[in-house]
């Protein structure tokens, strides 16, 4: 029996229509004459899906009993038994209730595909298992019903549902996904722009892996070798070399500008393994950074490094591959061309090759990159041991085995021996092999022989001319390791200030950094910037690093002076002279990024103390006249009721009575957003965090608003938060009074509360006239009142001391606008640890 073919729509969030999808496919086929029924269809009590459902054979769901409660669930039995040529089954993660013959859905869909049964089904793309964590940590929710990615892969066919997030906001508005009274929670929690785009995204690239995956199994299947160019994969070949990190950073700046670009960096192996000049060390450097530019690593074996790129590049459909200008000097080319060149000649025209310069173009390969210095200890003793003994050794050799090979001959000899010992030694090994090769010369090998007499004049110019030309050879290889041991010098000195001019373009001052740089650089055991006020003050360390640090520059191994009362202190070892000049550059720079830092400090003083002045102008504005305003109200209110030539009535008293009693609570309310503010300003604000539920508090902040005026909503099963009760309840008076201060009279305010990952949100939402963007920053400035507020309702201080006393408890408070008009205020604040229930959770099935 052949095995049935599973159709898949995948959603790229819900709503986006795939179900719709599902039953439209399932009319187009059964108009066709193809035997079609509904398995299963979740529609959700939404209108337009349900009259989809028309017109379809639906099998009947069977009912299950699971802790006194009875659910349907779809009747694998009743499907087998129909034996359809095609079945929906929609939401394919679907957890089943305890009971069933099978833990989850698609687990029957593998029973009917096995059948020989057509499947059409739906999944959205959170419900993925690869994505659980991923769309956790965008949306905040954790997706408790899965499916394994491998299922859906095997699908036979895979079409997206996609829609645009503001169209899918738009059509939840509309009420065509949820219920009205759950649409405002939905698009300010799972439904944000910023989430749907986000799952977009996944889905999008999901897919597109997907159809890759399919592209290459086509390939495969029909031997298709040329390069279809349906999307930018870079090869970057890598030797090994230091400019391999240039060549990967310019491939990833390549793919960035294709859509779905991607990078392969291959390192060629010959067959034995090993490759011709890598250096592990730089290829793990360079490995690790392909991983953080999102590309991936591949390596291949190929004697033929040219043959192996090109080879590569085809398998794996690449568009483009990118080389380093080869490190070959000039007279090699001579030989055979390099491998770019190679690689360009024979790409064709569906490959594009790249190559780019770098800064090790033409240093050759033989040599190791760090080789430069002076010759080393064991060189030297090299050097020594070939300059003296071998000449004896030769001397030996020649007199036992080949005395009659001629003085020429011999003299060659002697002059490799120097040679050799200037390579390796340097000058005076050179110098000492001369002298002892031409005395051995003289003493054994120049008649008359056993005599330090000469006869032939001839051989007198001979050996000087030897001697003469082992002198040179010492020279010339002497003074070439000097000069390179210079260059070395000074390119590290030159990388050392372009580090400290850096640090001065970028205005960086963190003087730790600065001296921990001088320590590792110098390799001292601890650095220390000192300063003192006089020539007789005593000095105070200003910042250091390293253990025991020196306290005074006398101490010090090494001290560096910098003005009169400034010194760079280093513990652990005496300096060349040489070095001093860098480490007068360091020294210099500490001291510019210490004053820099006490300037900022200096300007942070004095933008307090402005902002101090400006808080104090605005408070005395707000005493002139917004506090005024109230006090006027009772005098007069006052004056008027101790009047005696005019005789109130009852109606009027209680009149005058009221305004007395609103001025005064106008008055407290001020003076309280007055305190607030100031206590927040001068850091006195001492929260006393413990766990409290939600609604403890938040109706204790609505006694200052008519009760008429606010629809609260706070779902018993909300988790508690950690918060301090008094200023989270005073930060949320403050948003509850501004919202029904600025919404319609005839409209209720709605204070509602939801759990968001780590944190809950109290959502105040009003109906009013809204902030726009550019505002809604500059609403939460104290004494900033939007738009057209009228004097005398306030100075502009509740939503700075809500936004104030939010931070103050680890929370925050921004705004939104509210669908449909007006401006939501959403305080966030940190949750209490979950308590993990007695009992075990129910299936996501039985819960909802």
């Amino acid at each position: 029996m052949a095995r049935g073919k599973l159709r898949i729509y995948l959603g790229a969030a819900p709503g986006v229509g795939k179900t719709y999808a599902m039953l439209s496919e399932a009319h187009r086929r059964t108009e066709r004459g193809t035997d079609c029924v509904v398995a299963v269809v979740e529609h959700h009590e939404r209108p337009r899906t349900k009259v989809m459902l028309h017109g379809l054979e639906q099998v009947p769901r069977h009912e299950i009993r699971y802790r006194d409660s009875t659910f349907t669930e779809m009747d694998v039995d009743a499907v087998l038994a129909r034996r359809p040529r095609v079945a929906l089954v929609d939401e394919l993660p679907h957890t089943n209730v305890p009971g069933c013959r099978n833990a989850k859905r698609w687990q029957d869909v593998e029973e009917m595909l096995a059948a020989g049964i057509d499947v059409i089904s739906t999944v959205n793309i959170q419900h993925l298992e690869s994505l659980g964590d991923v769309v956790e940590s965008i949306t905040g929710v954790r997706q408790r019903e899965t499916v394994p990615d491998e299922v859906v892969r095997r699908a036979d066919q895979i079409e997206l549902v996609d829609m645009s997030p503001q169209a899918l906001r738009r059509r939840m508005a509309h009420g065509n996904i949820y219920q009205p009274d759950k649409v405002d929670a939905a698009l300010s929690n799972y439904f944000r722009p910023g989430n749907l785009t986000a799952l977009r995204e996944l889905a999008l690239l999901w897919v597109a892996d997907r159809v890759d995956e399919y592209l290459q199994q086509y390939r495969s299947e029909h031997r298709v070798s040329k390069i279809w160019g349906s999307r930018e994969r870079i090869v970057v070949g890598l030797s090994g070399g230091p400019e391999g990190r240039t060549l990967l950073r310019r491939a990833a700046r390549l793919a960035e500008k294709g859509a779905g670009g991607e990078v392969l960096a291959v390192c060629v192996a010959r067959s034995d393994g090993l490759t011709t000049t890598a250096s592990p060390k730089e290829l793990g450097v360079q490995r690790t950074l392909v991983e953080d530019l999102g590309g991936t690593w591949h390596q291949v074996v190929g004697d033929d490094v040219p043959a192996a790129l090109l080879d590569f590049a085809r398998g794996v459909n690449a568009t483009q591959i990118v080389l380093g200008v080869s490190r070959r000097r000039s007279w090699q080319y001579l030989l055979r061309p390099g491998v770019g060149a190679t690689v360009a000649q024979e790409s064709g025209s569906d490959l594009d090759v790249h190559l780019v310069t770098h800064d090790d173009v033409g240093k050759g390969r033989g040599l190791p990159v760090a080789r430069g210095a002076l010759l080393g200890r064991s060189r030297v003793i090299w050097g020594w041991l070939v300059g003296v003994l071998g000449p004896v050794l030769l001397t030996w050799l020649l007199a036992g085995a080949a005395p009659q090979i001629g003085l020429a001959n011999d003299m060659l000899l002697f002059l490799s021996l120097t040679v050799a010992a200037a390579l390796l030694g340097g000058l005076l090994p050179a110098l000492a092999s001369a002298v002892a090769g031409s005395l051995l010369l003289n003493w054994f090998f120049t008649p008359p022989v056993h005599t330090l007499t000469i006869s032939d004049p001839a051989n007198i110019v001979a050996i000087a001319i030897f001697v003469s030309v082992a002198a040179s050879v010492a020279s010339v290889v002497d003074l070439a390791a000097r000069r390179t041991h210079q260059a070395a010098r000074l390119r590290a000195e030159s990388e050392i200030l372009s580090f400290l001019a850096g640090n001065v373009l970028r205005g960086e001052n963190t003087l730790e950094a600065l001296l921990v740089r001088v320590r590792e650089t110098f390799g001292m055991e601890s650095v220390a910037l000192l300063e003192r006020t006089g020539e007789t003050a005593p000095w105070t360390c200003a910042g250091s690093v390293g253990p025991g640090p020196a306290p005074n520059p006398e101490d010090a191994d090494v001290d560096v002076p910098v003005g009169d009362h400034m010194a760079l202190a280093l513990r652990g070892r005496v300096l060349p002279a040489a070095d001093r000049r860098v480490l007068a550059a360091f020294a210099a720079q500490a001291a510019v990024v210490l004053d820099r830092r006490r300037l900022k400090h200096e300007a942070d003083r004095a933008k307090a103390l402005a902002e101090g002045n400006r808080m104090r102008t605005a408070l005395l504005a707000a005493v002139s006249h917004d506090l005024r305003t109230p006090l006027a109200g009772i005098k007069a209110a006052v004056s008027s009721l101790r009047s005696d030539d005019v005789e109130w009535s009852e109606q009027d008293r209680a009149e005058l009575l009221e305004a007395i009693e609103e001025g005064a609570d106008r008055l407290d309310h001020l003076v309280g957003n007055l305190l607030d503010m100031s206590r927040l300003h001068t850091g006195t604000v001492t929260p006393i965090i413990r766990e409290t539920d939600l609604d403890e508090v938040v109706p204790m902040a609505l006694g200052g608003v008519p009760e008429d005026s606010v629809h609260l909503d706070i779902p018993e099963t909300l988790s508690m938060v950690h918060v301090d009760r008094g200023l989270m309840e005073r930060a949320v008076a403050n948003i509850v009074e501004n919202a029904v201060k600025h919404s319609p009279p005839d409209v209720k305010v709605l204070v509602s509360a939801s759990a968001l990952a780590d944190r809950v949100e109290v959502r105040v939402v009003d109906r009013g006239p809204g902030v726009p963007d550019e505002a809604k920053d500059r609403i939460f400035e104290p004494f900033q009142r939007y738009g057209d507020a009228p004097r005398g309702v306030g100075v502009g201080l509740g939503l700075a001391v809500a936004r104030g006393f939010a931070e103050a408890i680890g929370g925050t408070l921004h705004a939104e606008d509210t669908p449909g008009g007006g401006l939501t205020m959403v305080l966030a604040v940190r949750m209490a640890p979950r308590r993990r229930p007695a009992r075990p959770d129910l299936p996501a099935a039985a819960t909802s």
